[in-house]
């Protein structure tokens, strides 16, 4: 956070020109991302009574977060609307309207964010780092295109991850076909790679020209040297890059190629739906949704949504019709012209076959909301109203956040503890916990489970607190909580997940009894997706460590006990147990254990 930000001074220094602007919280976290013609008046706007935005709720929650803000002043509204548009795909804030769920269709796929790109196919406009061609009218033509820009510019097609496994395996059969340049093994630099790259991104942008020439020279000179069948190879390469270029010149003089644009919406979700007409057909449909807590008016979504779509695409169509005028309708028209080197226009249509096929689409965001608020229904009697149940059921005002704790160990091994927090009955995993135990000694869980509540409810950096415990067991864990809550002077509502005699979670201890659930209730399954989630996270974290090396054995915790005085205890004693049960003097005994470290020894286990 910038010290001493004085907003209302900063807000005097504010520039009259075009550009950008970006709130921050306290937290440096970025808020809201927005353009200005005006940067002076526009970002004044936001602190002043009704600040401009028709008392839009979701802005003034905004306000209320802002510690500073910086801007970036461009020389045109157009700069300045690119701008937006790339620092929103980058930083995805919070108060910006975003697009989400967008399904499936197809489009190609360039990895520009790896060191040695790959072109895939993929079923969904993604919000990556990643450069998108299409949406394409088939998957055949998706599959086609991508075959021949690996044919033509030689790019790798395998998963493998460079440049950290360069070297590490022969090149493989496509290279030895000719259909790879093989940066796998080195064969190529990754200058000369990225150029290869860059001319397939040029290809699939429609600038195929250079791609015949290169064909055309490649073909003459195999001929020349009367390699006959490599010819005709190339000859079928350069009639499909013909081929594809017809396609793409095709679509782009057509005059019957639109999308059109409609939402429904509701107090919680926006849906919008796009048709893709092509050469005069409905070929397909996307769906897309916002969060309409963040709905500031149909032109404002509409504008949203344009900007972050059609910037990730490479083509356009001459006509995008939408149910409202957009936002900046003028200024996101020059944009997309100047992008697709012709006119694109957005419009309202108000009659026939355009009008009808608004509707269309309309009614089918209306359907795709429907269905969702029935998903939506369901998901939340598996999640919050098994929470609530949960609550009900023990007799507690509310179990919104459960934390659960779980114990994984092997004998003589280093114990280690998870603790997962379910928020609203959804796991919330930015909020899990490793415990990496230092005190606990052997099998003790109890002692284990003591000092993992120790930390947890000693550390400044997990403030949050939960509505209730889950421990995994009964009446002693429960009891080993509590104590340690009443020593911190906590008032925590702890229980114990039980299970049967098949190992199955049957229910909950709490208030020195066992409440059982009704078998296959949300409540129960909640409290079995907890249970198994601690133990999930608790098993994985104890195997990492142990794969990794980092875990050998709880001596290893001892200071002065390396590998070898390790062996050399667990020779005599064959066993920790034993080790734990030693006097000094006979942990002194074993050969390479001088007294000094056998005091150690001991008072590890005993302090």
């Amino acid at each position: 956070m910038i010290e001493n930000f004085d907003i209302e001074e900063e807000l005097n220094k504010l520039p009259k020109h075009p550009g950008i602007y970006i709130m921050h919280d306290k937290h440096d976290d970025i808020l809201y991302v927005g353009k200005a013609v005006n940067l002076h008046n526009r970002v004044r706007q936001y602190f002043r009574a009704g600040h401009g935005h028709g008392g839009s709720l979701k802005i003034a929650r905004m306000v209320e977060q802002i510690a500073y803000f910086e801007y970036i002043v461009t020389s045109s509204e157009m700069e300045a609307l690119v701008l937006e548009c790339n620092l929103i795909k980058e930083h995805r804030p919070k108060y910006n309207t975003m697009l989400r769920d967008d399904k499936g269709y197809p489009y190609i796929r360039v990895t520009v964010d790896e060191e040695y790109p790959r072109v895939l196919y993929s079923h969904r406009l993604g919000h990556d780092k990643a450069k998108y061609f299409g949406p394409y009218t088939s998957a055949k033509a998706v599959h086609d295109t991508i075959d021949l820009v690996n044919k033509l510019y030689n790019l790798r097609t395998c998963s493998k991850k460079l440049p950290k496994e360069i070297g590490k395996t022969r090149p493989c059969m496509f290279y030895q076909i000719g259909q790879c340049s093989a940066p796998c093994a080195a064969l190529i630099s990754r200058e000369d790679y990225r150029k290869s790259v860059d001319d397939a991104i040029a290809f699939l942008g429609g600038d195929q020209k250079d791609a015949v020439k290169m064909l055309k020279a490649r073909m003459q000179a195999y001929a020349d040297a009367l390699e006959f069948e490599k010819a005709a190879q190339t000859r079928d390469l350069l009639e499909s890059v013909a081929h594809i270029a017809d396609r793409q010149q095709m679509s782009k003089s057509s005059g019957d190629d639109r999308d059109v644009i409609a939402f429904a919406a509701n107090e919680r979700d926006i849906v919008i739906t796009v048709f893709f007409v092509r050469d005069g057909k409905l070929i397909g449909r996307e769906n897309h949704h916002m969060n309409a807590e963040l709905y500031s008016g149909e032109e404002d979504v509409l504008a949203e949504f344009i900007k972050q779509f059609y910037m990730e695409l490479t083509e356009t169509p001459g006509e995008i019709l939408v149910s409202a005028e957009p936002s900046d309708r003028e200024l996101i028209e020059s944009f997309l012209s100047e992008r697709q080197a012709r006119k694109v226009v957005i419009a309202v249509p108000q009659r026939g076959d355009k009008k009808r096929l608004l509707e269309l689409a309309k009614e089918n965001a209306a359907l795709v909301l429907a269905q969702d608020m029935e998903r939506i229904i369901r998901k939340e009697k598996r999640t919050i109203g098994a929470v609530n149940d949960i609550a009900d059921l023990i007799g507690i005002k509310s179990a919104a956040r459960m934390e659960a704790f779980d114990i994984s160990h092997i004998s003589g091994t280093l114990s280690v503890a998870s603790m997962v927090v379910f928020e609203n009955g959804e796991p919330k995993k930015t909020a899990y916990r490793k415990f990496r135990l230092k005190a606990s000694i052997g099998n003790d869980d109890y002692t284990s489970m003591k000092e993992v509540l120790s930390r947890r409810f000693t550390d400044e950096r997990m403030q949050v607190y939960p509505d209730v415990i889950m421990m995994d067991g009964g009446r002693g864990q429960v009891n080993i909580a509590t104590m340690v809550l009443d020593s911190l002077g906590l008032d925590i509502p702890v229980c114990g997940m039980v299970k049967d005699d098949n190992h199955h979670t049957r229910g909950l201890y709490y208030n020195n009894k066992e409440v059982e659930f009704p078998k296959n209730s949300e409540a129960l399954l909640m409290v079995t997706a907890l249970q198994d989630e601690a133990h999930r996270f608790a098993i994985e974290y104890h195997r990492q460590l142990r794969s990794s090396g980092q875990v050998h054995s709880i001596l290893d915790e001892i200071p002065g006990v390396g590998p070898s005085r390790r062996k050399a205890l667990l020779k005599h004693f064959e066993s920790i147990e034993r080790i734990k049960e030693a006097t000094v003097v006979e942990l002194s005994k074993v050969p390479g254990i001088p007294e000094n470290v056998a005091k150690i020894i001991y008072e590890f286990f005993h302090r």
